[in-house]
């Protein structure tokens, strides 16, 4: 791929990003993305539809995304790019399927920010709520602030955007381990032994939409990657966050279901299924109020909200980053913030955008457009992988992930079938959508020309950067922490499934 060009000098020195990120960031920036929307929405309305049976469609969600993460794990390492997929399939499978790739992948987290900026406002007013305090704010209005807020704090830079991440990260932890704790007494056991009978049977194709929408709260499980440029030590880095990331997703989603399920009352389990807040209005069905649901409302709203609007914002631009200065996009949004070394233009232009979105209601067309995007996005990028193997065999690959031969094309056909459940209508958006996007392709392509081929090691300084023996024993302890915290959370959550079937 071509270097980038410095702001608006086309002969000056490729414009970089700079390594500030370690193992931590990588995560945290992994898991906001994930932890915010689907979690508290789509994730909590399939509990509606499977009740207790919810974490059988969680544990296949998380065994459909373990190979896909572990080969965006291989090609991360081997090319630490900022735009990841975008990258690695304009390398793989050529420059067209790149484009897609990176264009879907825009869209649909800029759905998630839109959405989540409207969920933190939903949240933000029920902290009040909780405390006999009514908010006269609109939802949109809130939810445009905090939008402006991360924009703002993302173009500040890039280490800004790491220790936000990480404080939001720990916050919501925090505030939900007590939440947990807090609710325990109001959880009913005997629901998890005998699920409700109006619930009725799910078919096989009920099943397999169930887990696609569950899935939908494991997507961005791969998100490090697209901030390649920007993680230290990345051979090392970018597969260790990837080979945990599915299943700490597991672990926090099959945590909350299990508390949505035992404290939400029987016979308003169904209602969840259509609930646009379903743990607060559980709550508020069940009749606890007060403490327990500030703690919610400010876990949700300060830590998972916030984290997902930081890391969501943060990411897509640098797609569109990459593809500017590979003359794929328009070249403005490849300048990058003389003092701060952050993709300001694309930062903005997004940010922008979704706050449009907000202003103007548009997001439900958008969020049917996301589904489709995000499938096909995943789609492309586990193809990229087999596909660099053919064209590019004696590329250095610091992890290197077997069986890619079958593991590829099976993986493939998973995510088809999970795209097979989508409606007409996120059909027929993504199709327009990428159709624009071959558009704006060939226009700049014509305009720009095709970019010269350029070492990795000329395009990223610092990626065959090689830590020392002191900063390797810390990294390799830092891992085995995270090694043992996830293992840990994983099998107390398969525990409060299974025990209550003993007891």
């Amino acid at each position: 791929m071509s270097a980038p060009l410095d702001n608006n000098t086309p002969t000056a020195a490729p414009a970089s990003l700079r390594r500030q990120f370690g193992l931590r960031e990588a995560i945290t920036i992994i898991v906001g993305t994930v932890i915010g929307v689907g979690l508290f929405t789509t994730g909590g309305n399939i509990v509606g539809l499977m009740g207790p049976s919810v974490i059988v469609a969680t544990l296949v969600a998380m065994l459909v995304s373990i190979y896909p993460a572990l080969l965006y794990a291989e090609m991360g390492a081997a090319l630490p790019y900022a735009g990841g997929t975008y990258q690695y399939a304009g390398l793989g499978l050529g420059r067209p399927l790149g484009m897609l790739a990176g264009w879907n992948f825009i869209i649909s987290l800029v759905a998630v920010t839109g959405g989540e900026a409207l969920a933190f406002a939903y949240y933000f007013k029920t902290v009040f709520l909780a405390m006999g305090v009514t908010l006269p704010i609109p939802d949109v209005a809130l939810a445009c602030i905090a939008l402006l807020i991360f924009i703002v704090t993302n173009v500040s830079g890039v280490k800004t955007t790491g220790r936000l991440q990480n404080g939001f990260m720990f916050f919501f932890w925090g505030v939900a381990l007590i939440w947990f704790f807090t609710m325990i007494p109001n959880v009913n056991l005997p629901v998890f032994v005998t699920a409700p009978g109006f619930l009725g049977s799910m078919d096989s194709f009920g099943f397999i939409a169930a887990v696609a929408m569950i899935w939908w709260c494991f997507a961005g499980f791969e998100t490090c990657c697209g901030m390649g440029e920007e993680i230290r030590f990345p051979s090392i880095n970018i597969p260790r966050a990837l080979k945990l990331s599915p299943f700490i997703i597991f672990a926090v989603n099959g945590a909350f279901q299990w508390f949505l399920v035992g404290i939400t009352p029987v016979d308003a389990i169904p209602t969840l299924a259509d609930a646009s807040a379903p743990y607060a209005e559980a709550m508020m069905s069940a009749g606890i109020l007060g403490l327990p649901l500030l703690l919610l409302a400010l876990g949700v709203a300060f830590g998972g909200d916030f984290s997902t609007l930081n890391a969501s914002i943060a990411v897509p631009p640098r797609y569109l980053f990459t593809m500017a200065r590979d003359g794929a996009m328009p070249r403005v949004f490849a300048k990058v913030h003389p003092k701060y070394r952050t993709p300001y233009v694309a930062i903005i232009a997004l940010g922008a955008l979704s706050i449009l979105l907000v202003a103007t209601s548009t997001l439900d067309f958008i969020a049917s457009l996301s589904l489709f995007a995000d499938l096909f996005y995943y789609i492309i990028g586990i193809a990229a992988a087999w596909g660099l193997r053919r064209r590019m065999p004696q590329l250095r690959r610091p992890f290197k992930v077997p069986a890619v031969a079958v593991g590829v094309p099976v993986s493939i056909v998973i995510y088809v079938v999970m795209m097979s459940q989508l409606g007409t209508e996120a059909l027929v958006a993504g199709a327009l959508w990428c159709a624009l996007g071959l558009v704006i392709f060939c226009v700049c392509q014509n305009r720009y020309g095709k970019p010269a081929p350029q070492s990795a090691a000329e395009a990223l300084p610092g990626a065959d950067e090689v830590p020392s023996a002191d900063e390797q024993r810390k990294m390799d302890r830092e891992y085995l922490i995270w090694k043992v915290v996830v293992a840990s959370a994983v099998t107390i959550v398969a525990l409060m499934y299974l025990v209550p079937m003993v007891l």
